[in-house]
């Protein structure tokens, strides 16, 4: 066993570096010299010639190497068979979707209109601007308290509008 390894170590440097021209990774190289190793070090108990030559452990790395390759090859034509994001077709909305989201549109639209101006803008703030309680309150000059009441109490109006239009 001790020969296989002073033959692994003595070539590890120049395996490494034939595996790297290989792959294109050092990364890569170095694992398949690790697979190579244990491939190489069991291999032919006996003390055959042919089973202790570098020339024999190039052979392991290259094998390995051109396995490696070809799997990669094999996954990128599997990943081609699917086709690109930009050629698959559009879901477009029928009109009578159109039509209900505007409808909802226009019912929305109605709620906010009837609210009271601090609660109005206090929703706005919150759900299309995008602002905290805390900065909803110093905008209007309100407690954070009143501030989250008067975005709770839009969202329910919206919510029982909206789920009224549902039954």
């Amino acid at each position: 066993m001790e020969t296989r390894h002073q033959v692994y170590f003595a070539n590890r440097i120049a395996l490494v570096a034939y595996a790297t021209r290989i792959v294109g990774s050092r990364e890569t190289a170095e694992d398949i010299v690790q697979e190579a190793f244990i491939r190489f070090a069991p291999a032919n108990t006996n003390n055959g010639s042919q089973g202790l030559s570098p020339a024999y452990l190039y052979r392991i790395v290259r094998n390995l190497c051109l396995d490696l390759l070809k799997r990669r090859k094999l996954e990128a034509r599997e990943e081609q068979d699917e086709p690109p994001f930009w050629s698959m077709p559009i879901e477009m909305p029928t009109p009578e979707d159109i039509a209900v989201v505007s409808d909802e549109i226009r019912r929305i639209s109605g709620v906010l209109d009837d609210l009271p101006t601090d609660v109005r803008v206090a929703l706005e703030m919150h759900r299309f601007g995008g602002y905290t309680l805390e900065e909803i309150a110093a905008h209007l000059n309100i407690s954070v308290a009143t501030a989250h009441r008067h975005v709770r109490t839009a969202m329910t109006r919206v919510a029982t509008i909206l789920a009224g239009d549902a039954s």
